[in-house]
């Protein structure tokens, strides 16, 4: 199983943004090790599943986002 981390290429400045997390499962592997990630990432980090792609040979990509959230200081400079 592989997991890449991803941020969008274009920077906007509202808080629409968001960071995605693209999961594949290879064919062969078994899908519960594919759908316990997917909860683990669910559960623990806020992701939201965005879409699921089944390819020909049979491997899996799943989409993950999260809302990036951004926090300005209110500490004086």
């Amino acid at each position: 199983m592989l997991e890449e981390r991803t941020k969008p290429a274009l920077h906007h400045e509202d808080d629409q943004r968001f960071e995605y997390l693209v999961i594949t499962s290879f064919p062969g592997e078994p899908k519960h090790l594919a759908r316990a990630a997917l909860r683990e990432h669910a559960d623990n980090g806020k992701w939201e599943l965005m879409r699921t792609c089944r390819y020909e040979g049979g491997a899996y990509k799943y989409w993950l986002r999260r809302r990036v959230m951004r926090i300005r200081s209110t500490l004086g400079t």
